[in-house]
């Protein structure tokens, strides 16, 4: 979970090369199978000398079944799963709580560097998980889109017709496209960064893979909530029946936001590490956004003043966040990179209409800067109220007020 520090699984050296690891996870995915020959853990655990903390962690790959002389699957590992969650959504993939009973572990990496090593992982796996909510939300789209085209349901604009004819169903599904492409767009530009900064060893490219990492794992997972959320509300009451299939996208959605790092530890690292300096990456993005619409005000210059407008807000929210203390930072942290994603997503819409200027590209970027860009602007607001309303806020009002 996000209190790492607070672990209390033990690795005792064995002398031989492998390390005793005992202890109990929560939250193990595929925690035990028969898919594959072998099921090796990477297990977070503090060796006797470690220091409190995170930076006393070490980590460890602990295999179900322990390599035998010539490297193949031999002897059952000391380590079984307990039981499996009952959970809200994603059925199809089991949830364990695993107990390690002295289970035999090889050491990754160096000792105590633990964190580290599992932030290798994390960052991709944060992309990943931010690119599942995109998933589910363009599953839950087709799938409202389909019903849309099918439900026929009193007179519409167009006369008898189905439901897409109506205005507010449209409006739902050209807001649900909108908003995929969007996220899609802010998930593969980070992506694009990544790849950039692993194949030019420029740090300009690593600044920018770790500014936006945080923005599409949250953005892509709450979008994938709130689309899967908006196809249950085109079925109307068949969205609330299982057989229609539009409720298990929107419970399969729930947990994204929440694993790998909640959507609110991302805000705080957007807001901590990821402006840490000074918001020079952050400015430099919005630089180029804001020189995008500068170069298309003769093409759209409609579109182009919003996303300009809102670049600019935005760049001074982050000076401002910049200047803040943690506690306030991390109180409006969500709101920010909330008003982040609908500024990038101003962006890549814009680029996209320039790309399409008479075609569906551009119809759907006008949808997105008339009925969401300008959330941007509230969003700033609670982003700079700051943290002391909140703890003017007893815990004994909140069980009073």
């Amino acid at each position: 979970g996000s209190d790492v520090g607070a672990l209390r699984t033990r690795a005792v050296d064995n002398g031989d090369g492998t390390y005793a690891i005992t202890g109990q996870k929560i939250f193990i995915t595929w925690g035990d199978h028969d898919v594959a020959e072998n099921v090796c853990h990477l297990v977070l655990a503090r060796l006797p000398d470690g220091a409190p903390g995170t930076r006393g962690i070490s980590l460890f790959m602990v295999p179900k079944l322990i390599p035998d002389a010539a490297g193949n699957p031999g002897a059952r590992n000391a380590l079984r799963v307990v039981s499996l969650e009952h959970k809200l959504g994603i059925h199809g993939s089991p949830t364990c709580v695993m107990a390690f009973e002295g289970a035999t572990g090889w050491l990754v990496g160096k000792p105590n560097g633990g964190m580290a090593a599992m932030f290798t992982m994390m960052n991709n796996a944060r992309l990943g998980v931010g690119a599942q909510g995109i998933g589910v939300a363009e599953a839950a789209y087709q799938h409202a889109l389909a019903y849309a085209q099918d439900r026929k349901q009193g007179r519409t604009p167009l006369g008898e017709g189905a439901i897409i004819d109506h205005a507010d169903v449209r409006r739902m599904l050209a807001v649900m496209k909108a908003e995929i492409f969007a996220a899609r767009a802010i998930a593969l530009d980070c992506g694009l960064a990544i790849d950039m900064g692993k194949a030019t060893g420029k740090e300009s490219w690593k600044a920018r893979a770790a500014l936006l990492t945080p923005i599409a794992k949250a953005h892509g997972t709450d979008i994938g909530c709130e689309v899967s959320s908006m196809g249950v509300q085109i079925h109307g009451g068949m969205g609330f029946i299982e057989e229609t299939g539009a409720a298990q996208y929107f419970r399969d959605a729930r947990i994204t936001p929440i694993y790998e790092g909640t959507n609110g530890i991302q805000a705080m690292d957007l807001v901590g590490r990821k402006l840490m300096d000074g918001g020079e990456a952050a400015c430099r993005l919005l630089q180029e956004i804001e020189d995008t619409a500068e170069a298309a005000r003769g093409r759209m210059p409609e579109l182009a003043e919003k996303v300009w407008s809102a670049a600019e807000t935005l760049r001074e929210a982050t000076e401002w966040m910049v200047a803040q203390e943690a506690n306030d930072r991390n109180a409006g942290a969500v709101a920010y990179l909330r008003a982040f994603a609908r500024v990038l997503g101003g962006a890549y819409h814009l680029k996209a209409a320039l790309a399409d200027p008479q075609g569906p590209r551009c119809r759907l970027a006008h949808v997105f800067m008339d009925r969401i860009l300008p959330e941007h602007e509230s969003l700033l607001v609670q982003a700079r109220a700051g943290a002391a309303q909140l703890y003017a806020l007893s815990a004994e009002d909140l069980i009073s007020a």
